[in-house]
C-alpha cells in the first residue's frame, strides 16, 4: 500500500494580543466589586423589611430594579477582574 506523504509542519508565532497586556487589577477594584454586590442585596432586603418605607419611599416598586441594578454592577465588574 503506498504511504502518503507528510505534511509540511508551519512554525506556528504566538498570534499578536491585544495593545494592554493583562495587568492586575488596583487594590480598591476587589473592595468595590464585592461592596456593590452586598449593596444591592441590602437595598433589597431593607425595601422588604420595611414594607417599601425605606431606602426611598417615592419610588415604590423600583426599589427592586435599583438594587438589582447596583448588584448588577458588581457582578459585570467581575468579568474584569484579574488577580
Amino acid at each position: 500500500m503506498p504511504e502518503s506523504k507528510p505534511r509540511k509542519k508551519t512554525e506556528r508565532r504566538p498570534q499578536e494580543t491585544a495593545a494592554r497586556p493583562n495587568k492586575p487589577n488596583p487594590v480598591w477594584y476587589k473592595p468595590v466589586m464585592f461592596g456593590l454586590m452586598i449593596l444591592g442585596l441590602l437595598w433589597i432586603i431593607v425595601f422588604y423589611i420595611t414594607q417599601g418605607v425605606w431606602p426611598i419611599p417615592p419610588a415604590g416598586s423600583w426599589n427592586i430594579l435599583i438594587g438589582f441594578g447596583i448588584a448588577i454592577i458588581g457582578f459585570m465588574m467581575t468579568t474584569r477582574w484579574r488577580s
